[in-house]
């Protein structure tokens, strides 16, 4: 019995997706619920797992490929054995540069579609040297890309591969790895974005062209939350099962200061003004793919122990590639924490369509002036970026005050006053 397997449901919000990673070959024996393939969208990665016990017996899409929702990817062969190896050949390519298919086209170019005739061009390369992957034995441009870098990584690059373009996307959960260039005084090489990268990107330039925004800045003496942490933190971790880091304070301090301030929890949709009465706050992780930011939901009713909890699960997700499009969407606030990177101060960008964010920065022992004596102080630089539309000057200052405020002095948030 054949099982098709299609590409799952995607969001209204997610057009389409680009398929990374297949982790099994023709012929190779699946497990139900076991991972066949990574597909790469805007925000998440997505894995595909079988529907039952079988053999790979066919695969429609190669590595690379654009496909969309419901679109058949490969077939099943429920209840077959291991393929025989005359089968594997027929094995969708690996794109590891460390092995190349073993079966050579006939060097023809007639069949090369403009794409990979312009590359076969620029590099001077021998068609009948590259392994084909495509319908009736044609070569692909991955085919191209593959064969120049494997080349490369044994030495025998020519020079003029410089200008390659990898169109090899990074597995899931891993880190894009660094071009591999020639050994030239002016080498260079073109990487395309993934598409987390790109969507980032787009997003960006989307917060500066159609909102006001400006930043405000402030400081804030950590003494008070450092005493409490290294007091607590051991007690907190036996208790909770969990590390009492900054952030759960940081968050505290925010939403209550939200509380005070709604239209900094408040977002903008063309002429109207939506006053969220709830505060999902975001939180800026770092991942091995870009920056992804996470939705801590309902934080005003969570305890510290939630809050660290949920920012560490966050965090393990992200290196795992493991963020679901549930885990990104939403949020009426961001916190961003550029000081675990040694960032002194930095002027964060909107998240859209939120209309504010909050960036922490690294904390330094520096002289303050306190009661009219020199005193050093653990300190910090807040950020404050906002949309002037819907948030005015004072608002923002006093926002900023006031988790300042809080943080300096942090019983407040436990006795809520």
């Amino acid at each position: 019995m054949s099982i098709e397997v299609v590409v799952p449901s995607l969001p209204e919000s997610v057009a389409d997706a680009t398929l990374v990673t297949w982790h099994k070959k023709i012929g190779d024996t699946i497990l139900k619920d076991e991972n066949l393939v990574d597909l790469e969208t805007d925000k998440v990665v997505l894995e595909v797992p079988a529907l039952a016990d079988g053999v790979l017996a066919e695969i429609l899409e190669p590595e690379g490929s654009i496909v969309l929702g419901g679109q058949l990817l490969a077939r099943i062969e429920q209840g077959a054995i291991s393929a025989t190896p005359t089968e594997e050949k027929k094995a969708a390519p690996e794109a590891s540069s460390a092995s190349l298919p073993a079966e050579k086209n006939s060097g023809s170019t007639e069949a090369l579609s403009p794409a990979v005739r312009k590359l076969v061009a620029e590099h001077g390369l021998e068609t009948s040297e590259i392994a084909a992957t495509g319908k009736g034995g044609r070569i692909t441009k991955t085919d191209v890309l593959t064969y120049l870098k494997f080349q490369s990584s044994n030495g025998a690059t020519a020079a003029n591969t410089t200008t390659a373009t990898s169109s090899v996307p990074a597995k899931a959960g891993k880190a894009s790895p660094l071009p591999i260039l020639p050994s030239s005084d002016r080498a260079e090489q073109r990487v395309p974005m993934t598409r987390l990268r790109a969507k980032v990107a787009e997003r960006l330039l989307q917060a500066q062209q159609n909102t006001a925004m400006l930043t405000t800045f402030n400081e804030v003496n950590m003494q008070p939350i450092m005493d409490i942490r290294n007091k607590y933190k051991e007690r907190f971790n036996k208790v909770h099962d969990a590390k009492l880091g900054f952030m759960s304070f940081f968050v505290k301090a925010a939403v209550e200061s939200l509380k005070l301030f709604p239209s900094v929890n408040a977002s903008v949709d063309e002429q109207d003004i939506i006053y969220h009465g709830y505060y999902d706050i975001g939180i800026a992780v770092s991942s091995p793919r870009g920056l992804v930011v996470p939705v801590l939901r309902d934080a005003d009713l969570k305890n510290f122990a939630a809050i660290e909890n949920g920012i560490a699960g966050f965090g393990a997700k992200a290196r795992d590639g493991k963020l679901g499009l549930d885990d990104l969407t939403g949020g009426t606030f961001t916190i961003t924490n550029g000081g675990i990177f040694g960032s002194m101060m930095s002027t964060p960008i909107l998240n859209p369509p939120q209309s504010a964010i909050l960036g922490m920065h690294a904390i330094n022992q520096r002289v303050m002036v306190e009661n009219g004596e020199m005193i050093i102080r653990p300190m910090m630089y807040l950020a404050l970026s906002y949309d002037h539309r819907i948030i005015d000057g004072k608002e923002a200052v006093s926002f900023l005050v006031t988790i300042k405020d809080f943080l300096e002095d942090p019983a407040r948030l436990l006795l809520n006053v």
